[in-house]
């Protein structure tokens, strides 16, 4: 079963490098982005946590907690986060999970279809499709979800700008358009009518009557 935006995200318990995780519990009342990579010692997923490590500061900004998910063990985890931290030339201060049950990689159905793991001789090719992004809000409800095939790293900057969009988005009747910045001009939501957006938000830039920008609430002028 998929794992639709505005689902509950599924609760676990795991081991991680962090200790034993129970995942809405440490979630706590902000936000969290669940990361999830085929194997420990791949070049990609280096690269990748290498990112998020160079992040770290960026997501503590935004009261976002960064786990990530990997069918490895705890140990080998450990061991991994040297060339982790020497790639990035940062501590990898988040919690990796020891998947190697699959436990949370089914839960949240990110192996590919009609996948088949063995238990022994698993290789990256295996577990292909564990190459997914879910972001999840202090409602414990899914709010993003990416998935990436195994050849192609993710970019961290552009779900960094997504937690920007869903943080301004949240409980406020506006939408970001393509390519939106913090900072730059947002949507006004439908439900609203032209004097109350204004009332609101102040002045409008109306570009279609279904198309209305105003200033981002709470933006630096």
């Amino acid at each position: 079963m998929s794992i639709r935006i505005n689902d509950i995200a599924p609760d676990f318990t795991a081991e991680s490098t962090a200790g034993t995780i129970r995942f809405h519990d440490w979630i706590g009342d902000g936000y969290a982005i669940v990361f999830s990579h085929p194997r420990d010692f791949t070049p990609v997923c280096t690269t990748e946590f290498s990112a998020v490590a160079q992040l770290a500061g960026e997501f503590a900004k935004r009261n976002t907690k960064v786990i990530g998910v990997s069918v490895d063990t705890v140990e080998e985890h450990a061991k991994w986060k040297h060339d982790i931290e020497a790639v990035a030339g940062n501590p990898a201060d988040f919690p990796i999970i020891d998947d190697t049950s699959l436990a949370v990689s089914k839960a949240y159905d990110m192996l590919p279809a009609e996948y088949y793991t063995p238990t022994e001789g698993r290789t990256p090719a295996h577990t292909a499709t564990v190459r997914t992004v879910y972001l999840v809000g202090p409602d414990k409800k899914v709010r993003l979800t990416i998935s990436y095939p195994m050849s192609v790293g993710r970019n961290f900057a552009e779900i960094l700008r997504a937690l920007d969009a869903v943080q301004a988005t949240d409980g406020v009747p506006i939408a970001t358009p393509a390519n939106w910045q913090p900072g730059q001009d947002v949507i006004v939501a439908l439900s609203l009518n032209d004097d109350q957006a204004r009332e609101k938000f102040g002045d409008l830039d109306i570009k279609l009557p279904y198309l209305r920008f105003a200033k981002q609430p709470g933006a630096s002028k």
